[in-house]
């Protein structure tokens, strides 16, 4: 929910559809039902829609957001505003012991594997919210 919150000005009636779910994290509510089924698979279906996620434009430059959490590392390709690609994935169990600094390192490294084909050759800036990885080059 949290990646689709960040981009929910890309879609419209973004509340409606995601209410079942944000229902979900209230405080003994978790009860699956074929209501918050139905509004899981909706919002599957809207996110990955070619109207939320833009084309990539070669000629411009992209942006790299990166972040790690405990559970996992996720990274959104941005170009003029609009999410291009989004990735996530789950950490493997050595990797959750990692300190803060290498789990951020650990997403970009991630980041940069999972896009690549877009990154090579083009001008990009990366994104994180941990401040001592913008010295990692010096």
């Amino acid at each position: 929910m949290g990646i689709c919150t960040y981009y929910q000005k890309f879609v419209k009636g973004f509340s409606q559809l995601a209410t079942p779910l944000e229902d979900l994290t209230n405080k003994g509510a978790f009860l699956w039902t074929t209501t918050t089924e139905e509004a899981f698979e909706r919002l599957k279906q809207v996110m990955s829609n070619s109207l939320v996620l833009a084309l990539p434009d070669f000629t411009q430059p992209f942006v790299l957001v990166c972040d790690a959490s405990e559970e996992g590392v996720g990274e959104v390709l941005i170009q003029g505003g609009h999410p291009i690609a989004l990735e996530s994935q789950k950490k493997l169990p050595h990797e959750r012991l990692y300190p803060i600094y290498d789990k951020e390192m650990l997403a970009i490294v991630h980041a940069l594997a999972k896009f690549r084909q877009y990154l090579v050759g083009n001008k990009f800036m990366v994104r994180t919210n941990h401040n001592s990885l913008r010295f990692f080059l010096e």
